[in-house]
């Protein structure tokens, strides 16, 4: 019954089969990258079973916390300030956990993850400490250097748009809007899904050239946003730096040649050689626009027009 199962949008292909435990107390375990901090978090809780947010939120006190230094890595005492902070009062549970905290934290390492998370860790009738369910995310910038991990990746369950975009090498995330999002830099491509929204759309997907703009992501980038159904617009924000917006605007024109787009593009270039990339895209009748907010309208106007002014 349980193969073949979609559970949240997951078909379930294999299933792992583990001897029942006799559970007597739960407990929680994690170690996570703080960004805030720059450094790995541990948190600790005999509040276990449950959702860490809802304890986080209605018993905070009960979660104890503590930040390792990554230069001078996992400490004995570190393991003991977790166990005692949450008021483990067996002595022979202690040790267990202890041990179990300096092998998560080695694991965390080793693997260059940014979540190590033990939910629940048991304590049998026995008194034997052991972890029933666990999850890791590793750093997806970290997969080249760890490949018996990256083999371990399911194609099967991962969105089809993005295993296309990370076969090709796009940055791409697919959201559930109707307005295709193309950018060069992270922090211009997340302002301009940001801007979008604020001028009444929605946001289909983030996709990130990189730095620069060359005819090839272009084609990449627009072969991975054009195969969403929902993207009724394209909205291209490219800012000039190095790159060159006329050069940009050739590999665009380049691009748009092979990959021949159904939908309207509305086109933002910003940086040296601007006027000249806008002149040669207004030549080859493409939507351009100068600023961020005028663009974003025209990209959730065109998508108006595609739909008769109704939601996609």
């Amino acid at each position: 019954e349980i193969l073949g199962m979609d559970i949240r949008g997951h078909t379930v292909h294999r299933v792992w089969v583990e001897r029942a435990s006799e559970i007597a107390r739960e407990y929680y375990l994690s170690i996570t990258f703080d960004r805030s901090a720059k450094k790995p978090l541990f948190m600790f809780t005999t509040e276990g079973g449950v959702d860490i947010e809802e304890v986080a939120a209605t018993k905070p006190d009960a979660l104890v916390r503590l930040h390792v230094d990554p230069l001078e890595g996992y400490r004995p005492w570190q393991g003991r300030h977790l166990v005692y902070g949450a008021g483990v009062s067996d002595a022979a549970e202690r040790r267990q956990i202890e041990e179990i905290v300096g092998r998560l934290y080695e694991a965390f390492e080793r693997c260059e993850a940014m979540l190590c998370e033990i939910n629940p860790l048991v304590v049998t009738e026995e008194g034997e400490v052991r972890a029933l369910d666990a999850k890791v995310t590793v750093d997806d910038n970290a997969l080249f250097r760890l490949p018996e991990i990256a083999e371990m990746r399911d194609l099967a369950a991962a969105d089809p748009l993005e295993a296309l975009a990370r076969e090709k090498g796009v940055t791409y995330v697919k959201l559930d809007g109707d307005v295709g999002v193309l950018g060069n830099g992270a922090g211009l491509t997340m302002s301009t899904v940001d801007v979008v929204t604020f001028v009444g759309g929605r946001p289909a997907n983030f996709c990130d050239l990189g730095g620069g703009g060359d005819a090839q992501g272009v084609v990449d980038a627009l072969e991975v946003i054009t195969r969403d159904p929902q993207v009724r617009a394209i909205f291209f924000n490219i800012f000039g730096g190095i790159t060159r917006c006329d050069e940009v605007a050739r590999g665009i024109l380049t691009a748009l040649a092979e990959v021949k787009p159904v939908v309207p593009m509305v086109i933002r270039l910003v940086g040296t050689n601007a006027e000249e990339g806008r002149q040669l895209l207004a030549q080859a009748n493409m939507i351009t626009a100068e600023t961020l907010a005028d663009a974003a309208r025209k990209a959730v106007a065109a998508v108006s027009q595609a739909t008769g002014g109704f939601p996609a």
